[in-house]
Order: structure tokens, then sequence, then C-alpha cells
């Protein structure tokens, strides 16, 4: 009974590797999908480097990704609430879906 109250079973124990923690710089993601999940390629481009790479890429189910989605917004609410509007970079980015293929699971 003691070990319940410590550890209730709505409470998700979650472990930060030291590397994951760390994390990975992206100035772009790509974003695809198919009809079961969504695609979040997150790359790093490099000024006058050709090339880039894709650093780390995330699989969602549609639902989690509307999740992540209105907890992006939200944070974004309180960051601007905090520091100031955030203000979008005027340079051109590449579109968010340049040659990218669909997703298929």
């Amino acid at each position: 009974m003691a070990e319940e109250k410590k550890n209730p079973k709505n409470n998700i124990n979650i472990e930060l590797p030291e590397e994951v923690a760390e994390g990975i710089y992206s100035n772009l993601a790509i974003i695809s999908h198919s009809h079961s999940e969504f695609v979040v390629d997150f790359i790093r481009l490099v000024p006058n480097v050709p090339k880039a790479k894709v650093k780390s890429r995330v699989i969602l189910t549609p639902q989690h990704a509307k999740r992540l989605m209105a907890a992006l917004a939200e944070n974004i609410k309180k960051f601007e609430k905090q520091y100031g509007k955030v203000v979008e970079a005027e340079t051109q980015l590449p579109p968010m879906n340049f040659g990218t293929p669909t997703a298929q699971a």
C-alpha cells in the first residue's frame, strides 16, 4: 500500500540518458505523413554548405501529432508572454516538404 502512494499508477517514471539530454540542434523540420503516421525529420542547415543531414527522425500517430501541435502552441504563448513576441526570420527557407518522399507504413 505504501508503495502505491509513492508511485501512483498515473505517474510515469521517465529516464533521460545523458547523451539524449544533450539534445540535437535543428534549424529545419520536414514533415510528411501517411494515413497512419506523421514523420518529422529534424535537419541542421549550415550556411554555404550545399548538403544537409537529417539529425533526428520522430514518428508520431496523427493523434499524438495533434497533441504535440497544441502543446507547442501553448508553450509558444507562454514564452511570448514572458520574453516578447517571436519574430520570424525574413530569410527564405526551403518549403517544409521539399524533396521528401511520402511516408508509408
